[in-house]
């Protein structure tokens, strides 16, 4: 059946372009009349049976790319993408549009994913979204023969790319489904990739021919500025003042996020603070209230703007350095969506660029420090060796570090490799609201209520409150059916667990926890072998990616956004006339005489210090200052006093 579905599917397609208004489908689901640029080029190219590669900008509608064919199309579209939380947002859009979808991911269980695999074969959905590592499990391989798949779709595909910014190995078990379903294009999306991530995305999906859109990086309504301070919040506060309007500020931790927030309030800027730690209801609402514009600045970590396409942001800034050019790109790119002009800032100073070492060490922990952790964690769990294949488990990342005297950066990054080897899975906090199921059938549920009367009542309820739930995994709150019932909120959890251990539902309560996968079964830590040459690998690809995060930080010469263009692989003959350096002129960088000589002249008049010095030799990049400072430091040139007075001896 799947093989006769795959090799009848280019002509269905064909047939189905002429029969099929694109146009009235983008109207009656998205209430657009037009497509935006590329969209339409993209659609027919998948339309057509064509393995098709979109590049589009942040914002740029890339899911309407696949969501529009599917919907054209007979069956059901598989879209592949690492994101929980992009997953659950667009579930949630298409079921507002009327269009069934379904997903699976970490923090299901067993029954979960047997259940929604089975929609997805008997329930007329059109959508089901797959996190990459459910793609070489056994309950998926045996299902999708039995799927009409009509498009696959790959969100996030630099994500197949050992060039990838964020290259996850799961991926690459695309290749397993792929003769299950003949014949079915498919469409790759991202908002970034190199020529070599664009080139490499093709080979690992097998693309039968080169059918790739891309979209121009440009964004001419940003000006992009880098500046390099050791007075970060006085440049923050200059460019808030500045330039009115919503704002987005990136920070690297948890801990910062609250602090910058604080700070600006007390300056009378109304912030927020977003991160993945907070809970659940927490983040939706800070979200809703910056959307609104009642918080005007949200500090944040990256956890903070996948999904979000609010397009009034006037100002993007960065306080600390990014780990590469693609996420500074689509970070800084969500300013001015609205086309209106706006700014990109990046901050950075020595403390800055020193990190990148630190980054580097604790990334890549030595193949002991990982087998280590690896260990810790099934103790962690209590998982015998041999257990756990394809179980998730909640984890508290802070405790288990703490349990087991461990190095927080060292450990997440050994946990990044082991995910890498395909052994485990580590998600953010996932929200997974409270499910309800009846496993048993209405006669059975019938003689249960005539023998136990006390619960016929609190049974009716929940069958007139939530409909469906003999069909399918329903979610609730236990607050609400509480005062449905008129009862306490333990005596309904006393309730749902009694009707659970009677084998009569099947009750999942709320959980938010970081989530660990167990993608193998817990091996014997004494036979893990970390593969050396893989980890130097990608640690080599990760400092080239780091040197060019810096080296835009750096530059003095280049447009920005020359710099960023050229770093995705796109000719441009003309600068943007906007940004910092075509504004104020290219910075002289490497006459070092000429340093030293205005180094001798500063320093005539009297002490000063190295700030005061870097400001007095503003037409010279900073950097080749105090690199000047130093070297002149320690050939007894030039003298540091106890309180950071430069003197020339």
């Amino acid at each position: 059946m799947a093989a006769a579905m795959g090799f009848l599917l280019p002509v269905a397609i064909r047939n189905l372009a002429s029969m099929h208004n694109l146009k009235g489908i983008l109207e009656q689901y998205w209430h657009y009349k037009e497509f935006r640029p590329l969209q339409e080029d993209i659609i027919q190219s998948v339309i057509d049976g064509h393995d098709t590669l979109a590049i589009l900008p942040t914002g740029g509608g890339k899911s309407l790319c696949y969501q529009v064919p599917a919907m054209a199309l007979p069956g059901i579209c598989i879209v592949v993408t690492p994101l929980i939380a992009l997953m659950k947002d667009q579930i949630a859009n298409l079921k507002k549009r009327g269009i069934k979808a379904l997903a699976v991911h970490a923090g299901m269980t067993r029954e979960e994913i047997d259940h929604t695999f089975d929609n997805a074969v008997y329930g007329n959905f059109k959508f089901l979204y797959l996190s990459p590592e459910r793609l070489s499990s056994e309950i998926l391989l045996a299902r999708i023969a039995k799927m009409k798949v009509n498009i696959l779709a790959i969100d996030e595909a630099h994500c197949i790319s050992q060039w990838g910014y964020d290259f996850r190995p799961a991926y690459l078990n695309i290749a397993n489904i792929k003769p299950l379903i003949p014949n079915v294009p498919i469409i790759a999306l991202t908002a970034t990739a190199t020529p070599k991530v664009k080139e490499d995305i093709q080979l690992r999906l097998e693309f039968e021919n080169q059918k790739v859109f891309q979209a121009s990086f440009a964004r001419p309504n940003i000006s992009f500025v880098v500046r390099r301070t050791d007075d970060k919040m006085g440049k923050v506060m200059q460019a808030l003042k500045s330039v009115p309007g919503c704002a987005i500020i990136y920070v690297r931790s948890r801990r910062k996020t609250q602090e910058v927030a604080d700070l600006l309030g007390k300056k009378g800027i109304k912030s927020s603070f977003y991160h993945a730690g907070l809970s659940h209801e927490l983040r939706s609402r800070r979200q809703e209230e910056w959307i609104q514009n009642k918080v005007r600045v949200m500090v944040c970590t990256n956890a903070f703007g996948m999904g979000i396409d609010k397009p009034d942001v006037r100002t993007v800034i960065h306080i600390d350095l990014p780990e590469n050019v693609e996420s500074y790109y689509q970070e800084a790119g969500r300013a001015g969506r609205d086309g209106k002009h706006s700014f990109a800032l990046l901050l950075y100073n020595q403390i800055n660029e020193d990190e990148i070492n630190y980054r580097l060490e604790n990334n890549f922990p030595s193949p002991e420090e990982i087998v280590n952790v690896y260990n810790a964690l099934g103790n962690y769990l209590q998982l015998a060796v041999g257990a756990g294949e394809g179980e998730s488990f909640l984890i508290d990342t802070t405790q288990f570090i703490k349990n087991f005297n461990l190095d927080p950066p060292k450990t997440f990054g050994a946990l990044k490799i082991l995910e890498q080897h395909g052994l485990l899975t580590l998600s953010e906090a996932v929200y997974m609201p409270s499910r309800l199921k009846f496993v048993t059938d209405k006669e059975e549920l019938y003689k249960f209520q005539i023998a136990n009367r006390k619960f016929d009542p609190f049974i009716k309820l929940l069958l007139r409150s939530y409909p469906g739930l003999f069909e399918e995994y329903t979610t609730f709150k236990e607050s609400e059916l509480s005062q449905k019932a008129g009862l306490s909120l333990k005596d309904i959890e006393n309730y749902l667990s009694f009707l659970k251990k009677g084998g009569l539902i099947d009750y999942l309560p709320q959980t938010e926890q970081p989530q660990v996968t167990y993608l193998k079964a817990r091996e014997n830590p004494k036979y893990l072998k970390i593969d050396k040459r893989f980890v130097l690998e990608r640690k080599t690809v990760f400092e080239e990616q780091l040197k060019a995060i810096l080296g835009y930080a750096l530059n003095q010469q280049q447009c920005r956004s020359q710099y960023m263009l050229t770093y995705f692989g796109e000719i441009v003959s003309e600068p943007c006339g906007h940004c910092d350096i075509c504004k104020e002129g290219p910075k002289n960088t490497d006459n070092s005489e000429a340093i030293i000589s205005a180094l001798h002249n500063a320093l005539q008049n009297g002490p000063l210090t190295s700030t005061n010095v870097v400001q007095l030799l503003a037409d010279y990049n900073p950097d080749s200052v105090l690199m000047a400072i130093r070297h002149l430091i320690e050939l007894e040139q030039i003298s540091l006093t106890d309180d950071n007075q430069l003197t020339w001896l």
